[in-house]
């Protein structure tokens, strides 16, 4: 199924029906977003920005939030 074939179903949804699908949607995209997350912190994607924030911190170049 395409995009625009999603996309002209979901015109036809009731609102109660439409509400519950952009739910799981956002529910959807979450997960993923989250996932892909934990993928790139276990792959060390993150491991270079850490260490920059850390050497900021130990300057004292950061602030408390």
């Amino acid at each position: 199924m395409s995009v625009q074939e999603i996309e002209r179903a979901a015109k036809e949804l009731p609102v109660n029906e439409l509400d519950s699908l952009i739910s799981r949607l956002f529910d959807y995209f979450h997960e993923k977003w989250d996932n892909q997350i934990l993928s790139d912190l276990e792959a060390g994607r993150f491991d270079a920005l850490f260490d920059e924030l850390k050497d900021e911190y130990d300057k004292g170049l950061t602030k408390p939030l």
